[in-house]
């Protein structure tokens, strides 16, 4: 009796963990990608105001809709402000590696990217990122006193699990709906460059894939009119019964004449447009000579011509 108990205690166990366990999504598309608490000179939303934001970037090459999500924010214990992503807007959808920006200033009647708080510019921000289902797809704590006006918290590239303070210098500026690192440079061409200055190794290269494709493309139309004609020479054989390749060959089967190539060509050229007249401008009328015209004759007349007695 205590094997049955004790299994069904391992089971719902089991059972709780796993339910705990699927509260977090370590490995979510949507993720919070940038976050600004003090803007005094930085980005304006679509009102010129200044306010902080939360960027969302999308991880997926596929589309995802933030439609029904919830931003959750936790400036002090126990003090929750959750923000419900309303239904019905396109823009909620985020394209692959794309970004999504919502402004923290306290005002939801603005629009769909407006929400219902504001962040701590001085304390600690826990901010959180809720599916429809209540299940966290992220979440990221930002430091009070880390970061000063203007200043961001964001990962050092889209997606990547390090984060870093974005102070507009060089190498580390804030970049709202936009790529956390921008690569100005391409190591690649610049020892391309490097290796030819002048550009000679650049085009032999575009000369010899240019000519090879020439050849490939010849080897090809070579190829498929000799076996168009070999097939065109078998089912001619077959039609009249002959199987006698030479006097198939005395006989032209499988051969067109040059006036059917150039006649199916004209037709092909004329379907394009290439060779129509504007008839619908043009006014053709063709003078026809006749002896004899049904107006001129007298049995079409109204009446008759009286008789003279």
């Amino acid at each position: 009796m205590k094997k049955p108990k004790t299994g069904i205690f391992l089971s719902l166990l089991l059972l709780v963990g796993l339910v705990s366990c699927t509260g977090q999504k370590p490995d979510s598309k949507l993720v919070i990608n940038e976050v600004l608490t003090d803007n005094v000179s930085n980005f304006q939303d679509d009102y010129g105001v200044h306010s902080g934001w939360i960027e969302i970037f999308n991880k997926a090459y596929s589309t995802e809709d933030l439609a029904g999500c919830l931003i959750k924010v936790s400036c002090k214990p126990g003090d929750t402000a959750t923000y419900f992503i309303p239904k019905g807007d396109v823009l909620t959808s985020i394209p692959p590696r794309q970004h999504s920006l919502f402004w923290a200033d306290g005002a939801p009647r603005r629009g769909t990217f407006h929400t219902n708080f504001v962040l701590s510019k001085t304390g600690d921000n826990w901010i959180g990122l809720y599916d429809s289902g209540r299940n966290l797809l992220d979440e990221v704590v930002v430091p009070g006193g880390l970061l000063k006006a203007n200043q961001s918290y964001a990962r050092v590239t889209d997606g990547a699990e390090e984060w870093e303070v974005k102070d507009d210098s060089e190498l580390r500026y804030v970049t709202p709906s936009t790529n956390n690192q921008t690569i100005e440079s391409n190591p690649k061409m610049e020892n391309f460059e490097h290796h030819d200055p002048a550009g000679v190794g650049m085009t032999v290269t575009a000369m010899g894939v240019v000519f090879v494709g020439l050849i490939l493309l010849y080897i090809c139309f070579r190829f498929v009119g000799k076996l168009a004609v070999r097939l065109r020479k078998r089912n001619a054989m077959k039609v009249h019964n002959v199987t006698d390749k030479d006097e198939a060959k005395e006989r032209g089967f499988g051969e067109a004449p040059g006036e059917v190539i150039a006649a199916i060509t004209m037709a092909l050229h004329e379907a394009q447009g290439a060779d129509h007249d504007v008839e619908e401008t043009i006014l053709t009328i063709s003078r026809v000579k006749r002896s004899y015209s049904p107006w001129s004759s007298k049995i079409y007349t109204l009446r008759e011509t009286p008789h003279r007695k």
